[in-house]
């Protein structure tokens, strides 16, 4: 059953459609304060918790189909209020939920930007260590997580077909961790996909926010 998110909003409605950011695992809506603020010069832009996360709720389930049914209820909101479908912007794990949003409702996503996001293919588990004190996310949020990345799900390359959404994938370059075959799979496989590299490691966003907004401004703005 779906979770009600914690979101943090930007920006107003205006002439072009609103912006949907999704986080990884292990961050919060807050981490694209920089990027929202620029998104949000003339549009709304939606930041949300995922399950685990934040503000949102705590839930000890963290199926990545769950997390994908708490987005699609934003998604579904933003729809209504106004009357089109969002932009879609996520970040590595929220990448893959987002994945899962767009081949589940194409109707809910106009076009979809992932950062540094592989197909997921099998791999050997390597345990995170939990960092001391209090965090900002449920700890079995990551382990859960980490396991259905480990060991996915078969069926993620028909998953990623079904994308019809016209998709950007940023790449974070050589000082990415993410097999970068895996990466350009990722843009390869979606229905209507395109590669930039960012050379920034994995938080693109975050080490070069102006490059990356640039991007994505520049991919959204593009002719259909």
């Amino acid at each position: 059953m779906a979770v009600a998110l914690a979101t943090r909003r930007w920006g107003a409605p205006g002439a072009l459609p609103p912006v949907l950011l999704v986080h990884a695992t292990g961050e919060t809506s807050a981490d694209w304060t920089r990027v929202a603020g620029d998104l949000a010069r003339d549009r709304l832009v939606v930041a949300v918790d995922l399950r685990g996360h934040g503000a949102s709720p705590w839930t000890g389930s963290y199926a990545l189909t769950e997390l994908a049914d708490d987005l699609e209820a934003v998604a579904a909101t933003l729809a209504a209020e106004h009357g089109r479908p969002a932009d879609v912007v996520a970040h590595s794990l929220g990448g893959l939920v987002a994945c899962l949003l767009a081949s589940r409702r194409p109707d809910l996503v106009r076009r979809l930007v992932v950062e540094d996001v592989p197909v997921p293919h099998p791999r050997e588990p390597r345990p995170p260590t939990r960092p001391d004190g209090d965090l900002e996310f449920d700890w079995d949020a990551v382990l859960q997580v980490r396991a259905q990345i480990d060991d996915p799900d078969p069926g993620w390359p028909d998953v990623v077909a079904s994308v019809g959404a016209a998709t950007l994938v940023v790449w974070g370059g050589p000082d990415s961790p993410m097999p970068p075959e895996h990466v350009a799979e990722m843009a390869r496989t979606v229905a209507d996909g395109r590669l930039v590299r960012i050379d920034a490691g994995h938080l693109v966003h975050e080490r070069r926010p102006a490059a990356f907004t640039a991007a994505v401004r520049g991919f959204l703005a593009s002719p259909d």
